[in-house]
Protein backbone atom coordinates (compact mmCIF):
# COMPACT_ATOMS: atom_id res chain seq x y z
CA UNK A 1 0.00 0.00 0.00
CA UNK A 2 1.29 3.27 -0.80
CA UNK A 3 2.07 5.76 2.01
CA UNK A 4 0.31 8.81 2.21
CA UNK A 5 2.19 12.04 0.75
CA UNK A 6 3.24 14.45 3.08
CA UNK A 7 2.28 17.55 0.86
CA UNK A 8 -1.46 16.18 1.12
CA UNK A 9 -2.06 17.73 4.16
CA UNK A 10 -1.62 21.53 2.67
CA UNK A 11 1.88 21.79 3.85
CA UNK A 12 4.62 23.58 1.05
CA UNK A 13 6.93 21.77 -1.02
CA UNK A 14 10.21 22.92 0.08
CA UNK A 15 10.89 24.56 -3.06
CA UNK A 16 7.83 26.24 -2.85
CA UNK A 17 8.91 27.62 0.88
CA UNK A 18 12.39 28.87 -0.41
CA UNK A 19 10.27 30.25 -3.64
CA UNK A 20 8.39 32.31 -1.17
CA UNK A 21 11.09 33.37 1.02
CA UNK A 22 13.06 34.90 -1.73
CA UNK A 23 10.17 36.63 -2.76
CA UNK A 24 9.33 38.11 0.07
CA UNK A 25 12.68 38.49 0.50
CA UNK A 26 12.41 40.78 -2.63
CA UNK A 27 9.74 42.50 -1.65
CA UNK A 28 10.98 43.57 1.86
CA UNK A 29 14.06 44.70 -0.56
CA UNK A 30 12.13 46.44 -2.79
CA UNK A 31 9.82 48.65 -0.29
CA UNK A 32 13.39 49.56 1.59
CA UNK A 33 14.75 50.90 -1.42
CA UNK A 34 11.25 52.76 -2.18
CA UNK A 35 10.92 54.40 1.27
CA UNK A 36 14.95 55.59 0.65
CA UNK A 37 13.65 57.13 -2.23
CA UNK A 38 11.27 59.10 -0.97
CA UNK A 39 12.82 60.00 2.15
CA UNK A 40 15.70 61.45 -0.24
CA UNK A 41 12.96 63.34 -2.43
CA UNK A 42 11.95 64.73 0.56
CA UNK A 43 15.67 66.29 1.41
CA UNK A 44 16.53 66.94 -1.94
CA UNK A 45 13.02 68.79 -2.93
CA UNK A 46 13.44 71.68 -0.69
CA UNK A 47 17.22 72.47 -2.19
CA UNK A 48 15.71 72.28 -5.99
CA UNK A 49 12.81 74.35 -5.24
CA UNK A 50 15.51 76.69 -4.17
CA UNK A 51 17.06 76.65 -7.26
CA UNK A 52 14.50 77.04 -9.49
CA UNK A 53 13.05 80.35 -7.98
CA UNK A 54 17.19 81.72 -7.50
CA UNK A 55 17.38 80.80 -11.32
CA UNK A 56 14.30 81.56 -12.96
CA UNK A 57 12.41 84.60 -13.86
CA UNK A 58 11.17 87.10 -11.73
CA UNK A 59 7.83 86.04 -10.63
CA UNK A 60 8.01 82.23 -11.07
CA UNK A 61 7.82 81.90 -7.08
CA UNK A 62 4.12 82.27 -7.79
CA UNK A 63 3.39 80.88 -10.90
CA UNK A 64 0.22 78.73 -11.57
CA UNK A 65 0.72 76.47 -12.55
CA UNK A 66 4.63 76.08 -10.68
CA UNK A 67 7.68 76.49 -12.90
CA UNK A 68 9.26 72.76 -11.89
CA UNK A 69 12.20 72.89 -13.80
CA UNK A 70 15.43 75.48 -13.11
CA UNK A 71 16.32 78.07 -15.55
CA UNK A 72 19.51 79.44 -16.55
CA UNK A 73 19.28 83.17 -15.45
CA UNK A 74 22.49 83.94 -13.47
CA UNK A 75 20.81 87.96 -12.62
CA UNK A 76 19.84 87.53 -8.93
CA UNK A 77 23.03 85.74 -8.30
CA UNK A 78 25.39 88.31 -9.86
CA UNK A 79 22.86 91.10 -8.12
CA UNK A 80 23.35 89.70 -4.99
CA UNK A 81 27.57 88.95 -5.02
CA UNK A 82 28.05 92.74 -6.45
CA UNK A 83 25.31 94.56 -4.52
CA UNK A 84 25.63 93.59 -1.33
CA UNK A 85 28.05 92.75 1.26
CA UNK A 86 27.28 88.73 1.40
CA UNK A 87 31.20 87.86 0.45
CA UNK A 88 32.17 90.03 3.70
CA UNK A 89 29.79 87.67 5.99
CA UNK A 90 30.59 84.32 3.37
CA UNK A 91 34.26 85.46 4.36
CA UNK A 92 33.52 85.42 8.04
CA UNK A 93 31.90 81.97 7.79
CA UNK A 94 34.58 80.68 6.17
CA UNK A 95 37.12 82.26 8.81
CA UNK A 96 34.93 80.89 11.55
CA UNK A 97 33.80 78.05 10.35
CA UNK A 98 37.91 77.16 9.24
CA UNK A 99 39.18 77.86 12.66
CA UNK A 100 36.88 76.00 14.74
CA UNK A 101 36.94 72.76 12.54
CA UNK A 102 40.83 72.88 13.21
CA UNK A 103 40.14 73.20 16.87
CA UNK A 104 37.72 70.68 17.01
CA UNK A 105 39.81 67.87 15.34
CA UNK A 106 42.70 68.79 17.24
CA UNK A 107 40.85 68.28 20.86
CA UNK A 108 39.50 65.56 19.45
CA UNK A 109 42.18 63.94 18.57
CA UNK A 110 44.20 64.99 21.68
CA UNK A 111 41.11 63.95 23.85
CA UNK A 112 39.80 60.76 21.84
CA UNK A 113 44.00 59.09 22.33
CA UNK A 114 43.63 60.01 25.88
CA UNK A 115 39.93 57.86 26.52
CA UNK A 116 41.87 54.67 23.76
CA UNK A 117 45.56 54.68 23.93
CA UNK A 118 46.15 55.08 27.78
CA UNK A 119 44.47 52.62 30.81
CA UNK A 120 43.93 54.06 33.79
CA UNK A 121 41.59 53.92 36.57
CA UNK A 122 38.24 56.12 35.74
CA UNK A 123 38.50 55.92 32.39
CA UNK A 124 35.39 54.57 31.68
CA UNK A 125 33.85 57.08 33.58
CA UNK A 126 35.59 60.05 31.73
CA UNK A 127 34.46 58.60 28.48
CA UNK A 128 30.82 58.20 29.99
CA UNK A 129 30.87 61.82 30.74
CA UNK A 130 31.65 62.62 26.98
CA UNK A 131 28.65 60.46 26.17
CA UNK A 132 26.73 62.63 28.47
CA UNK A 133 27.84 65.69 27.28
CA UNK A 134 26.53 64.61 24.05
CA UNK A 135 23.01 64.86 25.69
CA UNK A 136 23.04 68.79 26.64
CA UNK A 137 21.13 70.76 24.05
CA UNK A 138 23.34 74.08 23.03
CA UNK A 139 20.97 76.17 24.77
CA UNK A 140 21.25 75.29 28.04
CA UNK A 141 24.71 76.42 28.29
CA UNK A 142 23.98 80.10 26.70
CA UNK A 143 23.82 81.94 29.79
CA UNK A 144 27.25 80.00 30.82
CA UNK A 145 29.08 80.85 27.43
CA UNK A 146 28.01 84.43 27.25
CA UNK A 147 28.92 85.22 30.80
CA UNK A 148 32.68 83.76 30.40
CA UNK A 149 33.23 85.75 27.12
CA UNK A 150 31.81 89.11 28.69
CA UNK A 151 34.29 88.70 31.59
CA UNK A 152 36.98 87.54 28.56
CA UNK A 153 36.02 90.90 26.68
CA UNK A 154 35.57 88.69 23.95
CA UNK A 155 31.84 89.41 22.60
CA UNK A 156 31.51 90.92 19.63
CA UNK A 157 34.58 89.19 17.95
CA UNK A 158 35.71 86.02 16.37
CA UNK A 159 37.64 84.70 19.32
CA UNK A 160 33.51 84.86 21.42
CA UNK A 161 32.20 82.76 18.03
CA UNK A 162 34.79 80.29 18.18
CA UNK A 163 36.10 78.99 21.52
CA UNK A 164 32.85 77.80 22.69
CA UNK A 165 32.71 75.61 20.28
CA UNK A 166 36.80 74.13 19.83
CA UNK A 167 36.02 71.14 21.66
CA UNK A 168 33.24 68.58 20.52
CA UNK A 169 31.89 65.56 22.47
CA UNK A 170 31.15 63.99 18.73
CA UNK A 171 34.53 64.30 17.93
CA UNK A 172 36.05 62.91 21.09
CA UNK A 173 33.75 60.11 20.72
CA UNK A 174 34.35 59.62 17.31
CA UNK A 175 38.22 59.40 17.43
CA UNK A 176 37.79 57.16 20.31
CA UNK A 177 36.09 54.71 18.49
CA UNK A 178 38.43 54.97 15.69
CA UNK A 179 41.90 54.30 17.91
CA UNK A 180 39.97 51.27 20.02
CA UNK A 181 40.17 49.76 16.59
CA UNK A 182 44.12 50.27 15.86
CA UNK A 183 46.14 47.34 16.60
CA UNK A 184 48.19 48.22 19.71
CA UNK A 185 51.38 46.51 18.05
CA UNK A 186 51.44 50.25 16.21
CA UNK A 187 51.66 51.97 19.09
CA UNK A 188 54.55 49.74 20.31
CA UNK A 189 56.31 49.72 16.86
CA UNK A 190 56.80 53.40 16.83
CA UNK A 191 57.36 53.80 20.45
CA UNK A 192 60.52 51.14 19.53
CA UNK A 193 61.45 53.87 16.04
CA UNK A 194 61.45 56.38 18.83
CA UNK A 195 58.37 58.20 17.80
CA UNK A 196 56.71 60.24 20.43
CA UNK A 197 53.00 60.52 21.34
CA UNK A 198 52.28 63.29 19.14
CA UNK A 199 54.18 61.92 15.72
CA UNK A 200 52.43 58.65 16.18
CA UNK A 201 48.92 60.33 15.88
CA UNK A 202 50.12 62.61 13.40
CA UNK A 203 51.80 59.59 11.12
CA UNK A 204 50.01 56.80 11.85
CA UNK A 205 46.80 57.02 13.89
CA UNK A 206 44.94 59.79 12.44
CA UNK A 207 45.54 58.82 8.57
CA UNK A 208 44.09 55.37 9.55
CA UNK A 209 40.99 57.30 10.98
CA UNK A 210 40.05 58.89 8.19
CA UNK A 211 36.17 58.33 8.49
CA UNK A 212 36.36 59.43 11.98
CA UNK A 213 38.30 62.63 10.27
CA UNK A 214 35.97 63.02 7.52
CA UNK A 215 32.69 62.48 9.51
CA UNK A 216 33.90 65.02 12.25
CA UNK A 217 34.81 68.04 9.19
CA UNK A 218 31.54 67.44 7.95
CA UNK A 219 29.26 67.68 11.32
CA UNK A 220 31.20 70.32 12.74
CA UNK A 221 31.24 72.48 9.07
CA UNK A 222 27.52 72.13 9.16
CA UNK A 223 27.06 73.00 12.83
CA UNK A 224 29.41 75.83 13.05
CA UNK A 225 28.20 77.37 9.23
CA UNK A 226 24.55 76.73 10.47
CA UNK A 227 25.37 78.73 13.57
CA UNK A 228 22.28 81.70 14.25
CA UNK A 229 21.59 81.71 17.29
CA UNK A 230 25.14 82.05 19.27
CA UNK A 231 26.30 85.00 16.53
CA UNK A 232 22.53 87.31 16.96
CA UNK A 233 23.68 86.93 20.79
CA UNK A 234 27.42 87.52 20.62
CA UNK A 235 27.45 90.34 17.65
CA UNK A 236 26.52 93.73 17.59
CA UNK A 237 28.44 95.05 14.27
CA UNK A 238 28.56 93.67 11.02
CA UNK A 239 32.55 93.06 10.65
CA UNK A 240 32.61 89.82 12.59
CA UNK A 241 28.68 88.56 11.98
CA UNK A 242 28.59 85.21 9.50
CA UNK A 243 26.44 84.48 6.11
CA UNK A 244 23.42 83.33 8.27
CA UNK A 245 22.81 86.72 10.03
CA UNK A 246 23.22 88.42 6.33
CA UNK A 247 19.99 86.26 5.51
CA UNK A 248 18.00 87.35 7.79
CA UNK A 249 18.75 91.02 7.70
CA UNK A 250 18.35 90.47 3.56
CA UNK A 251 14.87 89.16 4.38
CA UNK A 252 13.65 92.75 5.68
CA UNK A 253 16.02 94.45 2.44
CA UNK A 254 14.69 91.83 0.13
CA UNK A 255 10.86 91.75 1.26
CA UNK A 256 9.14 89.93 -1.01
CA UNK A 257 11.33 89.91 -3.93
CA UNK A 258 11.92 85.44 -3.26
CA UNK A 259 14.73 85.44 -6.25
CA UNK A 260 16.95 87.62 -4.75
CA UNK A 261 16.15 86.11 -1.23
CA UNK A 262 17.14 82.48 -2.70
CA UNK A 263 19.85 83.57 -4.55
CA UNK A 264 21.35 84.34 -1.18
CA UNK A 265 20.38 81.12 0.26
CA UNK A 266 21.76 79.33 -2.44
CA UNK A 267 25.59 81.14 -2.00
CA UNK A 268 25.54 80.11 1.84
CA UNK A 269 23.88 76.48 0.90
CA UNK A 270 26.63 76.02 -1.76
CA UNK A 271 29.49 74.93 0.57
CA UNK A 272 27.33 72.66 2.98
CA UNK A 273 26.53 71.10 -0.34
CA UNK A 274 30.24 70.78 -1.41
CA UNK A 275 31.41 69.49 1.91
CA UNK A 276 28.92 67.10 2.29
CA UNK A 277 29.62 65.72 -1.31
CA UNK A 278 32.68 64.70 -0.08
CA UNK A 279 32.80 63.35 2.92
CA UNK A 280 29.32 61.65 3.42
CA UNK A 281 30.21 58.65 2.33
CA UNK A 282 32.83 58.07 5.22
CA UNK A 283 29.80 59.12 7.99
CA UNK A 284 28.43 55.38 7.91
CA UNK A 285 31.80 53.90 8.24
CA UNK A 286 32.90 55.83 11.10
CA UNK A 287 29.75 54.95 13.06
CA UNK A 288 30.03 50.87 12.37
CA UNK A 289 33.73 50.90 12.47
CA UNK A 290 34.72 49.95 8.28
CA UNK A 291 36.77 51.12 6.85
CA UNK A 292 39.70 51.46 9.05
CA UNK A 293 42.57 51.26 6.30
CA UNK A 294 44.21 49.14 8.92
CA UNK A 295 44.98 45.23 9.31
CA UNK A 296 46.77 43.12 11.65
Amino acid sequence: MRPPDSNTHGAPAPGDARSATGHSRRLTGSGRRLISVLIGVGFVLPVYWLLVIATGARGDAYAIPPVLLPGLRLGALLYVLSHTHIVHYFLNSVFITGATIALVLTTGVLAGWGLAGYHYRGREVLFLVVVGAMLLPQQALIVTQFNVMFHLHLLDSYAGLILPFAASSASVFLFRQAFLQLPKSFWDVARLEGANVFQYLWRVAVPMARPAVATTILLTFISSWNQFQWPLIMTSSKAVQPIELALSHYMSSFSNNWRDLTAAAVIALAPVLVVFIFTQRYMVRAVIGEDRGVTE
